[in-house]
This record gives structure tokens, C-alpha cells and sequence, in this order.
């Protein structure tokens, strides 16, 4: 469902629209890379919008104002492929939204994705552009109401959606139903019980006792876990006998374990006595102090990523009680491997914790930059990197890499190429002097062109490769150069060449010969007169 909100300023610099249960952000001042945008929107609200359908994508373009580079959307390629940051979900062909011809990915560095909002042509088109370029971030943030989940559970935000995260002890869409237990029904003991959410479901807990003249052996009380579990099993009433791994020495003045009975309590070697050492039997038939227990130690739990797999001699973390420890697929384990409940009720060791594996710390390359983001830790893994390239340099090599759970990085290791040229040759009665900065007719490379003597140039005298792999100016030649004529039409000349090339024959035994000259381009003015041709005569 779509409200009909109008544009509401907030404190600073940030504007919102809101859209049902999603409220829309965005900055009237500064543009950001698409980078910097996304981290803005991180900040301050969920992240880069992700857009729905096509009834939000009209009320977007119907209610933001019009800027001249657009808003970023959450959408990248990674690994080749346009995905939802949001969700790191793939887009599907069903939702794209591209406008005429687009994506071209011009120049192999057009990764990030705008919309164009209130643009004459195609508004609410996608177009891909370099995540370098600064535009506007569009935000959203999605706002859980407090009567969701039924106060039973944690309001997760989702892409268009959300979602219940249920308190221990609680289930269902909307944390409603509490977990059941098994009902308890116990033989020769008395219960009483209380059910906050229902019989004997979550938190309920129920109250054991014993007839005169027996005594309980288990917990006193037993409450229903959110493992659907109780918290022991259900006791036993029995006469008094010696503690388990222990010894009992008993003398009767009445008979056995009545009035007056006294009882003595011993452990067997590797085993300490907790409880009282002797106990006697009151006139109220019940047995003074508490009853003896085995030694125990504090519960464990497996490590944050890791696994804990324990086994018991007497009982749950009691002594003789040993636990080994695991890592999940990327941590590695930081510790002992195992653990034993010993007889002064503490574990052997340290405690134990998974670390996220580590790689290779990256660096940007040549010409390049490199962007990072890390779940556990600077370059653990997880952790994943983005590569670009300064203008002018093209990226050889994958767009992104990430940290393995064996300590390497995904791909190879990308460089920046610099954006090359056509070569450029020589004109002719010329010549070409060039200087490289990245490699021969590459971006940054500049050529100075220079005529031979009597030659002059006709065009750019230098050139430079740009960041488009095109060279400035034009393509210079050379054009011989003109000393005018004499007053006999003749050219200018500095001496005679011979022997003459050719000759003609105008009438028997009488020829015309001419006489060459060396052209000379620098020949100062007034020319000299240059004699016709000689006549001979046979």
C-alpha cells in the first residue's frame, strides 16, 4: 500500500518521503561516489534504496526533486553480476529496469547504478555509471511498529518487507505461541505447577516433593527451557543411600532410617564431598541438611562461530566431565581443543575462541583504488574488496575478490592498464619526437612534430593521448615552402647544376639545354635574374 506523504524536512541537510513502512532519505546538499553514498546511508538510516516495483519507482520519480547527476541506487555489479546490496541477492531479468541501451558498461568501468529522477527522457530509467562519479544517495530506512512480533520477539528489518525474531521460548510469524514441553507426570511425587503461557509450555515451572520418610534425589524444581526441554529430569523419592562415586555408614537406635538414625557420608578417591558429612533423622521424619551432590563446573558454551561437543561421567559439567572444542569453516580455533571438569570444580585450560582465518593484506594498485568492507576483521575472512582505476587507466583483472576460508583471495591480482592510443607516425619530410609516461602511445603520452629544412608545418606541433585513448589536435604535415618567382617567371636558384638533364632539339644542328638550379627556400629577396636557356647550334 502506497500513502500519499508529502515532503517533510528533517534536522540538517536530509530530506524524507515515506512510503507505507518504508521512509525514503535523501541529501539536498553535497554528492557522493557511490561508495560514499552507501556508507552515508549506513550511517544514518538501513542503506541505498532497493527498489520494489514499478508503483514505487512512479512515486519516486513523481515526488523527488530533479537534480542534475541523479541519485544512486543499491544496486553493483559483483563478480559480474548486478546484485541488491541490500540482500546480496542477484537481479532478476523480471526486475530490471534499464533504460534504452543500457547497461553498455562504456569504457569496462561502469559498475554502479542511478536513476534518473524527473529526467525529460525515460525518468525512472536505470543506467549504469562509474561508482567513481558523485550524485546524490537515496536512502531508505523501513520503521518496525512496536506491536509487531507481540512483544515476544525482536522487529527485523528486511528489503520490503520484515521479519520476527523470536525470544527464546517463543514461535511463530509474529512470536505468539510459546514452546510446549513434554507433560510431566510423575510417580510417587508430589508436583505443583504454574503456567504463564499455557500448560506446560515455556517458563512454566513445577514444584517436586516427597512422602514422610523419603527423600527427594533429583531438582527440587524443573522449569520448561526454550529448548522445549525441562531444566533436569524429574525427581525420585527414595530412603537415604550413599551418594553416588561415595560411601554411607549409618547406626539406627529405632530402627533402620528411623528417628535418631544418623548417617556418615565419604567419597571414593578422585571424588570430594559437597554437601554435609553426616545427616540425621528428625522427629519430623524428614533428614537434616541438604543432600550430598558430585562436584560441578561452571557450565561452557561453544565459542561465537565454533562448536562445543562435551561428554559426562556423573552428570551434566561435573567432574570427570570433558568438552572439546571446534571452528566453523574460515576460524580457526584460538586454545585448547579440550577441556575436564576437575575436583575442584573448575576446568582445565583457558577459555577458547574462534578466529576469523586471515589473508593477505591487499593494497590498491597502480593507478587504482581499493575498496573494502570486513565481517570479523581487516582482510579475514569474509571480508571483500572492490578495485577501480584512476581516469585514464583501464582495470585488468577481477572487479572484486573475496577472503576464503583457506586464507586466500578469490581471482587474481587486478592492475591498472593505462588507456592506449593509435601510434602515431611520422609525416613525411619531417620528424616526430615523443615521450611515454605509462608505455608507447598511451594515456599521457605526448608527441612534438618538426619539418626538414625548406618544409613547414601544416598542423598541431604537439599532441597528447588523452583518457579516452584519443590524441588532441590534428594530424600535422609537411608542405615544402615557396621563394616566389623571378622576372622571367624562372625560380630562384643559388648555382648551376650539370651536366643539364635534358635537352630539346628545335630544328637541325640546333638544341635548347637548360641550366639547373638548387632551390633554395632561405634565399633573401630581390631574386636574382635567371639567364633563358642557352641556344647552341651544332
Amino acid at each position: 500500500m502506497f500513502a500519499s506523504p508529502d515532503l517533510v524536512p528533517l534536522t540538517g541537510t536530509v530530506l524524507w518521503v515515506e512510503v507505507g513502512a518504508w521512509t525514503y532519505h535523501y541529501s539536498d546538499q553535497g554528492d557522493y561516489t557511490w561508495e560514499q553514498a552507501r556508507n552515508y546511508c549506513q550511517t544514518f538510516f538501513t542503506d541505498l534504496v532497493a527498489i520494489q516495483n514499478q508503483q514505487e519507482i512512479e512515486y519516486l520519480n513523481r515526488s523527488l526533486p530533479y537534480h542534475k547527476h541523479y541519485y544512486w541506487i543499491g544496486i553493483r555489479k559483483l563478480g559480474g553480476t548486478w546484485t541488491w546490496v541490500g540482500t546480496r541477492k542477484a537481479l532478476t531479468k523480471e526486475a530490471e529496469n534499464w533504460a534504452l541501451g543500457e547497461p553498455n558498461n562504456r569504457r569496462s568501468n561502469q559498475d554502479c547504478v542511478e536513476i534518473y529522477i524527473q529526467r525529460p527522457q525515460q525518468a525512472g530509467k536505470w543506467n549504469d555509471e562509474p561508482c567513481s562519479r558523485k550524485k546524490k544517495a537515496l536512502c531508505y530506512q523501513a520503521s518496525c511498529q512496536p506491536s509487531l512480533c507481540s512483544q515476544r520477539g525482536e522487529c527485523l528489518e528486511t528489503i520490503g518487507s520484515y521479519r520476527c525474531q523470536c525470544y527464546p521460548g517463543f514461535q511463530g510469524p509474529e512470536c505468539t505461541d510459546a514452546v510446549q514441553c513434554a507433560r510431566l507426570e510423575p510417580q510417587g511425587v508430589t508436583v505443583s505447577c504454574s503456567h504463564p503461557y499455557g500448560d506446560f509450555s515455556y517458563n512454566s515451572s513445577c514444584e517436586f516433593g516427597c512422602p514422610e520418610g523419603f527423600e527427594r534425589r533429583g531438582a527440587a524444581v524443573l522449569r520448561c527451557l526454550p529448548s522445549q526441554q525441562w531444566s533436569a529430569n524429574i525427581p525420585t523419592c527414595t530412603v537415604l543411600r550413599a551418594p553416588e562415586q561415595g560411601e554411607l555408614n549409618c547406626s539406627h537406635l529405632h530402627g533402620n532410617f528411623t528417628f535418631g538414625s544418623t548417617c556418615a557420608f565419604s567419597c571414593q578417591a578422585g571424588f570430594v564431598l559437597m554437601g554435609p558429612e553426616s545427616r540425621e533423622c528428625t522427629a519430623t521424619g524428614t533428614w537434616t541438611g541438604d543432600e550430598t551432590r558430585s562436584i560441578t563446573c561452571p557450565v561452557l558454551r561453544a565459542p561465537v562461530q565454533g562448536e562445543l561437543n562435551c561428554s559426562h561421567l556423573h552428570g551434566n559439567f561435573t567432574f570427570g566431565s570433558t568438552c572439546a572444542f571446534s571452528c566453523q569453516a574460515g576460524f580457526v580455533l584460538m586454545g585448547q581443543e579440550s577441556r575436564e571438569c576437575t575436583a575442584t570444580g573448575t576446568w582445565t585450560g583457558d577459555e577458547t575462541r574462534c578466529e576469523a582465518i586471515i589473508c593477505p593484506v591487499l593494497r590498491a594498485p597502480v593507478q587504482g583504488e581499493l575498496n573494502c568492507s570486513h565481517l570479523h576483521g581487516d582482510f579475514t575472512f569474509g571480508s571483500t574488496c572492490a578495485f577501480s582505476c584512476q581516469a585514464g587507466f583501464v582495470l585488468m583483472g577481477p572487479e572484486s575478490r573475496e577472503c576464503t576460508a583457506t586464507g586466500t583471495w578469490t581471482g587474481d591480482t587486478p592492475r591498472c592498464e593505462a588507456t592506449k592510443c593509435t601510434a602515431l607516425s611520422t609525416p613525411k619530410m619531417g620528424q616526430a619526437a615523443c615521450s611515454h609516461l605509462h608505455g608507447n602511445f598511451t594515456f599521457g603520452s605526448t608527441c612534438a612534430f618538426s619539418c626538414q629544412a625548406g618544409f613547414v608545418l601544416m598542423g598541431s606541433e604537439s599532441r597528447e593521448c588523452t583518457a579516452t585513448g584519443t590524441w588532441t589536435g590534428d594530424t600535422p604535415h609537411c608542405k615544402g615552402k615557396s621563394c616566389g618567382l623571378t622576372r622571367l617567371g624562372g625560380p630562384c636558384c643559388s648555382r648551376v647544376l650539370s651536366p643539364a638533364p635534358w635537352a630539346v632539339t628545335l630544328s637541325p644542328g640546333l638544341s635548347v639545354y637548360p641550366l639547373g638550379c638548387q632551390f633554395i627556400p632561405w634565399l633573401a629577396s630581390p631574386h636574382l635574374p635567371i639567364p633563358l636557356p642557352s641556344v647552341l647550334s651544332s
